[in-house]
């Protein structure tokens, strides 16, 4: 099946497009390259523009007749960024994320499976959230990922659209086979910044001392993205039974298993082989304590679950920033042509 990806030379989203591709799907990406590499869609059907851009995403559509489900990955993810240009996540988040809606509505691409975030929900007083747990979201990121959520949700009970929201809890790793992996030179995820400091011999901040945890740190639910990825083939294969009946609906992706982030260094220092140094450090603007997922939703609807360990993650992050240098070095800043269409389609 031809399926839309955007935001597919991302982390998360050309992740996603190995899974689809690996299952016998066939990805096609779309994506402006402000974050993601052209490298990650090398040997892909790949459009580059913007989500926002409607004649695009029509063009791409009567290009791609088979196209009958779209995975939406593209956003702004940086909750310190967010905090700093709100004004950019809204218009990439919500604006953009609405334009997308309406223009594949309007070409007869009706299933839409989008990226959510956990970052949505407010932890009860075990940390544990399922899906109908109540929203406080604290950052301008999680806000945006919030109000586009019920976006779309009313567009779908308006008749325009099917939308499965899959939140995320907190991506980790690499792709298996060291395909793709986090391709920012400054790593602003848990896992980069300890890989950074192991390479650099800075001190670590644990950011925030004082919350309601096992040790009073912050605490995350750490999902390989490999695992993130096959659930998003599940979603596409199985997408009517996803829905149960319903034509929004949420489903949370984690392992169900809360990590503080003392607990992650450690875990990062054995798989490693290198201790790090760590210090005590101020809350950033928009932290907060965390939660990890129940996800007997996602085992119901999908079949699926976790099968990657934290470990896992910390060891294909490392086999990932090994390789790297040899994926992402010696290759044109833009190989697949101008922007626009059809010269960026490869």
């Amino acid at each position: 099946m031809d399926v839309l990806v955007t935001g597919g030379a991302g982390y998360i989203g050309s992740t996603v497009a190995s899974a689809l591709a690996d299952a016998g799907h066939h990805p096609v990406v779309l994506d402006d390259l402000s974050t993601g590499r052209a490298e990650f869609v090398r040997g892909r059907t790949f459009y580059r523009g913007d989500i926002a851009d409607a004649g695009l995403v029509r063009r791409i559509v009567a290009r791609h007749p088979g196209i009958r489900t779209a995975v939406h990955c593209a956003a702004r993810v940086v909750v310190p960024e967010s905090v700093a240009r709100p004004a950019d996540y809204y218009r990439t988040n919500v604006t953009g994320t609405l334009e997308l809606a309406e223009a594949l509505s309007g070409c007869g691409v009706h299933d839409l499976v989008v990226s959510g975030s956990a970052s949505v929900y407010g932890a009860g007083p075990d940390l544990a959230v399922d899906e109908d747990a109540p929203w406080a979201p604290a950052s301008p990121y999680a806000r945006t990922k919030a109000v586009a959520e019920q976006m779309l949700a009313d567009l779908a009970a308006a008749g325009r659209l099917r939308v499965l929201s899959l939140r995320y809890f907190n991506p980790v790793g690499a792709d298996p086979w060291l395909r793709t992996g986090p391709q920012q030179p400054r790593p602003g995820h848990v896992l980069g910044v300890l890989a950074d400091c192991r390479r650099t011999g800075a001190v670590f901040p644990v950011r925030g001392t004082d919350y309601p945890t096992r040790d009073g740190s912050a605490l995350r639910d750490y999902v390989h993205v490999w695992d993130l990825a096959r659930a998003h083939v599940a979603a596409v294969e199985h997408f009517e039974r996803a829905l149960d009946g319903r034509r929004a609906q949420a489903i949370n992706l984690g392992t169900g298993r809360g990590t503080t982030v003392r607990e992650l260094v450690a875990t990062f220092a054995r798989v490693s082989g290198h201790p790090v140094t760590v210090a005590d450090a101020p809350r950033r603007p928009g932290d907060t304590a965390g939660a990890f997922a129940r996800t007997d939703r996602a085992a119901r609807l999908l079949g699926w679950h976790a099968e990657r360990d934290l470990a896992t993650g910390v060891a294909d992050l490392l086999g990932w920033l090994d390789r790297r240098p040899a994926v992402l070095a010696g290759i044109s800043a833009d190989p697949v042509g101008s922007p626009g269409f059809p010269g960026s389609t490869r």
